[in-house]
């Protein structure tokens, strides 16, 4: 979950690398470091702290630090607490590293090494580094052969050699590197995203092959020391889209470019009005012939596979489970050659997810990603991979990541209600329609965001925020309750409204707002019966709801909020937006770091 950088080259590392790191600041930020490989005699010179990069740029400001070759990190911790001590790179003998993952032996290395008094950190990087150290005689590629054969784990190296001037040594176990030549050097990184702005061209470090990094190229060798050629991928993002554009956080910019990122998701594979996953490769028999589908995700992914999993039960009238993916492998989870497993994830790194993956397949299951990152782990590890067109996403907390996750299941769905003879071409053609129109109404709920800013303010002081909806409503309801949670730090609760009365109503008090949204027609009535519920027992309820729908004139709202009219399964676009929204105000006016929440990261590349 932490960020690594490494450039050698013509130009200056210091300024390279403090720029991308912090791009990658969302991969981790409780510190950060760089090394730099400076003189003649090729001395590494470690500057680090704990704090954000804006810290470090601080430190770096007050020294001259010269040198064409160097590596970065940002860290977020998983051993030892946050301190400059924590913080990478770790030097130890003539080896200075970055790691990024978890060393899960690193006390059998401590005790197997004689490291105990050794070390300077809490860390399990720092072990890797002397481990590195103890094997390193000159020979780099030896050293890395023979220390990544004691690491259990996983992990991502980025490696200097203090009398290796201007080369960089990497590899990896599923910790994600990727590498890029720029015009004057060649770069690697943990995420393809931030190298956009030097090369649109890149390749993935493949499992367990030692990377050389130099001026002028890249050199890849397995571990029998054998060459191998690396892969080259067309990064078709569009880069301008990695800045703010003027923005105060790049969470506001990500929610307001969902109407033209989910019509970049949904044009390309619509064709004569009907859903086609030609472009994708996907044939109509995977989705024709299985008897079940199970999602694995994590967090905002697995919301989005809730509202998949709706649409496919009342469209397609099959089986379908959502599974939390960091849960899957130790429950026992029955799939077979029979189960289409999907794997949803921005990143296409979640390691809980990866894991689940590589489980469902041991078991004979197909196996589909829904991912934003070309060459990403999971979509090399997938049969088969949808990519989800939305362009880099920095802010931690997800918006146009998962509505365009959504728009991929919504023609997943109707797609395979069409090959399995539940649609005929007409009523899928009228389903696609209908879908198009989502980025038009997206934008309808974002143009009047000043609304939801005026909501927002009514919450600003509450401890708790409970939440209530159904069916659809509901699924909603769990992705908005989470987006409140983690930017703005109020403890929220989403609720099936008709679960109240079997508990949670002894939570209501008149101190506690509620969060409701009423969007399903056929469930109207029964949400606004929910909704009086609460409001007898005084509290002050919030309201999102279909424009058409009709209030009773001696209700009192805290605010309401009338969303944009769609057929019934539709309106979990707009309502989303209204949602994410309504969290991104909460947590701006209370003064709060929208992009970088406390404790979290934006990647989760270990368990």
């Amino acid at each position: 979950m932490c960020g690594i950088i490494g450039y050698t080259g013509k130009d200056a590392a210091k300024d390279i690398m403090l720029d991308t790191l912090e791009l990658l600041e969302y991969r981790g930020y409780d510190s950060a470091g760089i090394a730099v490989c400076e003189g003649e005699k090729s001395q590494i010179q470690v500057y680090k702290c704990a704090g954000r990069v804006k810290d470090l740029r601080n430190l770096c400001e007050k020294e001259e630090i010269e040198g064409t070759c160097g590596i970065g990190h940002t860290r977020w911790a998983t051993h030892g607490g946050v301190s400059s001590e924590n913080a990478h790179p770790h030097k130890y003998g003539k080896v200075t590293l970055i790691h990024n993952g978890i060393i899960e032996n690193y006390k059998d290395l401590i005790g197997k090494y004689g490291l105990l008094d050794q070390l300077h950190s809490q860390t399990d990087s720092e072990v890797a580094a002397a481990v590195l150290s103890h094997f390193y005689k000159g020979d780099p590629y030896e050293a890395i052969r023979k220390a990544v054969l004691k690491l259990k784990g996983t992990f991502a190296l980025g490696i200097l050699f203090e009398d290796i001037p201007g080369t960089i040594f990497a590899i990896r176990n599923v910790s994600p590197i990727v590498v890029t030549r720029t015009d004057n050097g060649m770069m690697l990184a943990s995420d393809a995203a931030v190298l956009g702005q030097y090369s649109e061209e890149y390749f993935v470090l493949p499992e367990f092959h030692i990377l050389e990094l130099k001026e002028e190229g890249a050199t890849l060798y397995d571990l029998s020391g054998e060459t191998a050629e690396p892969r080259w991928l067309v990064l078709d993002w569009d880069t301008s889209r990695s800045g703010k554009d003027g923005y105060p956080f790049y969470m506001e910019k990500e929610i307001m470019e969902q109407p033209e990122v989910i019509r970049e998701t949904l044009q390309p594979r619509i064709y004569e009005g009907v859903p086609y996953f030609t472009q994708d490769e996907i044939p109509d028999h995977l989705l024709r012939d299985c008897e079940r589908i199970c999602v694995v995700a994590c967090g905002t992914a697995m919301h989005a596979g809730l509202v998949g999993k709706a649409l496919i039960h009342s469209l397609v009238r099959i089986h379908m489970d959502v599974e939390l993916a960091s849960e899957f492998m130790y429950s026992d989870i029955v799939v077979d050659e029979k189960t289409l497993v999907i794997a949803i994830s921005q990143s296409g790194e979640t390691i809980d997810t990866l894991e689940a993956l590589k489980y469902a397949k041991k078991n004979g299951a197909r196996t589909m990603a829904i991912v934003n990152v070309r060459g990403a782990s999971i979509a090399r590890e997938s049969e088969y991979v949808i990519y989800t067109n939305a362009g880099p996403e920095i802010a931690v907390a997800s918006t146009k990541a998962y509505t365009t996750q959504l728009a991929v299941l919504y023609l997943l769905a109707a797609r395979m209600a069409y090959v399995r003879g539940v649609f005929d071409k007409e009523r899928t053609a009228a389903f696609t329609r209908e879908l198009m129109r989502v980025p038009e109404v997206m934008k309808q709920v974002l143009d009047r965001r000043e609304e939801i800013h005026d909501i927002a303010r009514g919450i600003l002081d509450a401890a708790d925020v409970f939440m209530i909806g159904r069916g659809l409503d509901y699924c909603i309801l769990l992705e908005g309750s989470l987006k409140l949670k983690e930017i703005s730090y109020i403890h929220s609760e989403a609720y099936a409204s008709g679960e109240l009365k079997h508990g949670t109503i002894a939570l209501i008090t008149e101190d506690t707002p509620v969060i409701a949204v009423v969007t399903q027609d056929k469930v109207q009535s029964k949400e606004f019966s929910n909704i009086k519920e609460v409001q007898s027992r005084g509290a002050e309820v919030v309201l999102f709801m279909k424009e058409t729908y009709t209030l009773d004139k001696a209700a009192s709202f805290r605010g309401v909020f009338k969303l944009p009219v769609m057929e019934d399964e539709f309106m979990v676009m707009p309502a989303s937006a209204a949602l994410q929204l309504l969290a991104y105000y909460v947590s701006l006016d209370k003064g709060l770091d929208v992009d970088k929440p406390r404790n979290l990261a934006k990647v989760v590349t270990v368990e």
